[in-house]
């Protein structure tokens, strides 16, 4: 699949909105903290995927029936889906001006229906990368990498799953105003759409 940026503007791959809060104190302590420990770009990038990945639980493992969105919110209470995770990896990959897009792939889901999941993906070398730091549980084991996607799930065709192949600068409209609109988990699990 050939990535396909829906803006030929890179710089709105490093922009703060409402979503993407990069400016957040919450998200700037964050970041600094990680990137302390790094020695480039590409160490911070992979430092900032596996503390989203690892120290925030993905609610649905966790069985937190809070809903966040914002990147703040999330580093802040711990917690979120796949889309709220991408959206705090993507704002800690901004703070430090590695361009960062959101995109999705349509799996099947737990009823037997589809839902739409979140990924990021990050600028290096000129190519983009997709990541997916949803959470590893048994059966799940994604992981940072620029040389070949190491993602939580590779979609089925057969069983009507696909990759998007567009690259956002700001969250998709349909998964955001699902997000915002749930006053909890089981909601959102409802009113997420099953397709982009």
């Amino acid at each position: 699949m050939e990535p396909i940026q829906n803006t030929a503007d890179l710089s709105a791959y490093l922009a703060a909105d409402e979503v993407i809060d990069h400016h957040h104190p919450v998200v700037r302590a964050t970041a600094a903290r990680l990137v302390a420990e790094a020695t480039d770009p590409y160490e911070y990038a992979r430092a900032a995927y596996e503390f989203v990945r690892d120290a925030i639980p993905h609610s649905a493992d966790s069985g937190d029936l809070r809903v966040t969105w914002r990147a703040s919110d999330v580093l802040a209470l711990g917690t979120g889906i796949c889309h709220a995770k991408s959206h705090a990896l993507a704002a800690l990959l901004r703070a430090e001006d590695i361009p960062t897009a959101l995109c999705y792939q349509r799996l099947t889901d737990e009823k037997g229906g589809h839902a739409v999941h979140g990924l990021v993906a990050v600028r290096f070398n000129g190519a983009w990368h997709r990541q997916d730091a949803r959470g590893n549980r048994p059966g799940v084991d994604a992981r940072f990498s620029l040389d070949g996607e190491r993602l939580a799930w590779v979609p089925d065709p057969a069983s009507g799953e696909t990759d998007y192949p567009v690259l956002y600068a700001e969250p998709h409209p349909a998964v955001l105003a699902a997000l915002r609109a749930a006053p909890d988990r089981p909601y959102l699990g409802r009113t997420l759409p099953a397709a982009l």
